[in-house]
């Protein structure tokens, strides 16, 4: 861990994907998919981080684990440079940086047993040996909840929530510090999303793991997030304290990603109003001029056309990018 308690840091991050076109295959545009960000996240806590479809959040998370070279940017781990590092010491940094996937199914092996895919990593790293392997192995089962006799199953015998119980117990087979979440949930029934998250908070408690929580569902993440970051289009429009974002949220996304939240008390959920946002999210090939919010907003101004707003900190570690909020003494619109 760092002095100052940063066990993840993003400085100016971009990645963005080429097009290419023509029997040349000439360079003829990019996929902005992140497009500068920065962000910490503190040793022991969960950094949510929401978001539409394609705004950018499955890549930032992958960029972190170096599953993908970043376009340029620095990636703190333990204040060692990771887009620095050479072969050897990426594998080395496997150890401390997992990634629990979206979708157990897919990312299981189905050809191998739960055995062989939670002892995998352990072989890989040489971290066990011999009987040592299946005793780790049952231990892991155990901590996620699984029996001792589902070692011998294959993936498609277990329902969703228990897939994704082997694929945290896989990520925790290494130890790691630092664990990827990415939607990992979202595959989910409601009934099964509570009890893999109430998991992935013990095991946080017990293990001290640090998570990055990605998901597009705020109810979900304001269960488990110690803090908040909002993405849209590639870039971070707001990053708050989980109970400052919800209780104050300054930029006009956040107001109408939180205005969709259903509240279940029937006479609340009445009187609330609902911000409905028009049109589509843009696109990350050619994103709008200034504030890429501006198309979809409902308070944007001539200046939101031309000039891109900075992220400010109006209260104590709460920021937004937002020219409205600026101009408004540090208040966001009351939509809602």
């Amino acid at each position: 861990m760092t002095a100052n308690g940063a066990l993840v840091r993003a400085k100016g991050l971009y990645k963005y994907f080429p097009i290419r076109a023509g029997l040349t295959s000439r360079h003829v545009a990019d996929v902005r998919a992140v497009d500068g960000v920065d962000f910490t996240i503190e040793s022991g806590e969960t950094l949510g981080l929401v978001g539409e479809s394609g705004s950018g959040k499955t890549t930032v998370g992958r960029l972190l684990l170096r599953l993908l070279p970043a376009t340029r940017g620095e990636i703190l781990f333990e204040d060692k440079n990771v887009l620095g590092m050479k072969h050897g010491e990426i594998r080395r940094l496997r150890r401390s940086m997992q990634i629990i996937f979206q979708d157990p199914f897919a990312s299981l092996n189905p050809r191998m047993t739960i055995r062989e895919i939670v002892a995998e990593p352990l072989r890989i790293h040489g971290l066990a040996a011999g009987k040592e392997i299946e005793e780790r192995v049952i231990e892991l089962l155990r901590l996620v909840g699984l029996q001792p006799y589902h070692a011998n199953r294959y993936p498609h015998e277990f329902s969703g929530g228990q897939r994704q119980r082997v694929g945290v117990a896989r990520a925790l087979a290494v130890n790691p510090k630092f664990i990827v979440c990415d939607e990992p949930v979202s595959a989910l029934d409601v009934s099964i999303q509570a009890q893999v998250i109430n998991l992935l908070e013990d095991l946080q408690a017990t293990f001290r793991l640090t998570y990055l929580f990605i998901a597009h569902d705020l109810s979900v993440v304001r269960h488990i997030a110690t803090r908040v970051a909002v993405m849209y289009v590639g870039k971070i429009v707001e990053l708050a304290a989980r109970d400052a974002l919800y209780q104050n949220p300054l930029h006009p996304y956040t107001q109408a990603l939180l205005s969709a939240i259903p509240i279940p008390d029937p006479a609340i959920e009445k009187r609330r109003r609902r911000i409905v946002l028009t049109g589509d999210i843009p696109s990350p090939v050619n994103p709008p001029s200034g504030c890429r919010f501006h198309t979809r907003c409902p308070v944007a101004f001539e200046r939101c056309i031309r000039e891109e707003p900075p992220l400010r900190e109006y209260a104590p570690g709460h920021v937004a990018a937002c020219h409205w909020v600026e101009e408004h003494g540090g208040q966001g619109p009351a939509l809602t």
